[in-house]
């Protein structure tokens, strides 16, 4: 079977401010396990869908902290720019195929939009200037 999630960022990003008192592995299996519903308790066993609640579930349970409001807001603010940018260059995004399909280009960002973190966001909205700026100043 091949590894279907690849990047653990997301929920070691929550998962490191998750209020807990004892051992944080054994944390990270009993909710690998429940999420699973048994099949494993490695994170890298888990399939993409079971991988997303588990983020999702432990993200509404720590929302109220500073850290993660932060970041999702920082999130948003890059999303924005980045969507701002696709409209200047073209991209119809209003229609989230067509965004996808835009950000799916290995030319551009190799993934789906919503799956894009900061970093890369932040890599995608620099490119998106350049391509822009080449657009409006062709030599």
């Amino acid at each position: 079977m091949t590894q279907e999630v690849t990047n653990f960022a997301r929920f070691y990003k929550v998962f490191n401010v998750l209020p807990y008192v004892g051992s944080r592995e054994d944390l990270k299996k009993e909710l690998v396990l429940s999420y699973t519903n048994g099949r494993t308790d490695s994170l890298r066993c888990m399939r993409r869908m079971e991988y997303y609640a588990l983020c999702q579930s432990i993200e509404a349970q720590v929302s109220h902290q500073p850290g993660v409001r932060m970041y999702r807001e920082a999130l948003k603010r890059q999303r924005s720019e980045v969507l701002h940018l696709m409209q200047k260059w073209g991209v119809n995004t209003a229609d989230w195929d067509v965004v996808d399909r835009f950000c799916q280009d290995k030319r551009i960002a190799g993934k789906v939009f919503r799956q894009l973190d900061i970093d890369e966001l932040k890599a995608l909205s620099r490119k998106l200037r350049v391509m822009n700026q080449k657009k409006d100043n062709p030599i």
